[in-house]
């Protein structure tokens, strides 16, 4: 796919997905949510790359949905100037709706949002399912859509809880207004804020961390693990999962190699790819 909206940058085992339309704050449109589902599914792909790094260019990260067609921007109906503001409906596989929160759900490598700067509406919940998140300190965010007469979109009914917890996310959807990088902290929605100049070597910082260190394998299933159970009511199903990943992985070159490092006292060299050496029964909730 040729990116009309994104840039993608590799520089080592790092990827950076650089939202591009600066002149519009990087306002959301369908095109986007398309061009950032192919640029994850192509970072699945490419066992070189570890970690994807999603940030803004400019002053923003993204405004929200384009609306400069008007009070019509988000009329679906026939004729209607922008109802492909409520995002992309592509479908990969057996998956429709928004394909890129599919991607960034199911991504097989670790993904760092940077919010550079405004992250407002979609905006925000298109970052949602990254692992981890920064921000500027002239950042800012927004749940709005109760202020202009819509729901949240993007499965954020569901991210916002499980990242926040539900009475602070209840607070942010219910009021629509827009609240700081402090504020974003303190409420668990990020974990660090830096000044604009740190921001991006913070983030590559955390990303090479994890590349150097971590079995690429091992992380694509953990972040699945995590984000599939965390919210679970009891444990057991998960048991019936996890273990069974560690009887196999146990015998795996990756164990060997990870205990041998750590007895060697050296950086570790992992051989398995994340792209066909997943364990048998992956995608275990596909086969459920």
């Amino acid at each position: 796919m040729t990116y009309e909206t994104i840039r993608y940058e590799v520089d080592g085992p790092i990827l950076t997905v650089t939202l591009n339309r600066p002149e519009k704050l990087n306002a959301f449109n369908a095109r986007m949510g398309l061009e950032i589902a192919d640029a994850i599914h192509c970072a699945d792909a490419d066992d070189a790359i570890r970690v994807v790094i999603l940030t803004g260019e400019g002053r923003g990260f993204c405004a929200g949905a384009d609306i400069s067609s008007g009070a019509g921007s988000f009329d679906t109906a026939e004729g209607g100037a922008g109802g492909g503001n409520f995002g992309d409906t592509a479908t990969r596989g057996n998956e429709g709706g928004a394909s890129f929160i599919h991607a960034l759900f199911n991504s097989r490598k670790v993904t760092i949002a940077a919010f550079n700067g405004p992250a407002v509406g979609v905006g925000l919940t298109l970052a949602l399912p990254t692992d981890i998140k920064i921000a500027s300190d002239k950042a800012r965010f927004g749940c709005v859509f109760a202020r202009r007469g819509l729901v949240p979109e993007a499965a954020s009914s569901w991210f916002l809880p499980q990242i926040v917890g539900l009475p602070q996310a209840l607070r942010w959807c219910l009021s629509g207004r827009v609240f700081d990088a402090a504020e974003a902290l303190a409420g668990g929605l990020v974990s660090e804020v830096v000044t604009p100049e740190q921001l991006l070597p913070r983030a590559r910082e955390i990303a090479l961390e994890i590349a150097d260190n971590t079995a690429p394998v091992a992380v694509a299933l953990t972040r699945q693990l995590l984000w599939r159970y965390s919210g679970a009511e009891l444990p057991f199903d998960l048991l019936k999962v996890d273990g069974p990943l560690v009887m196999t992985l146990g015998s795996s070159d990756d164990v060997k190699e990870g205990v041998a490092a750590f007895l060697e006292k050296r950086a570790p060299n992992f051989p398995g790819r994340p792209s066909q050496d997943m364990p048998v029964g992956y995608p275990w909730w596909k086969q459920a």
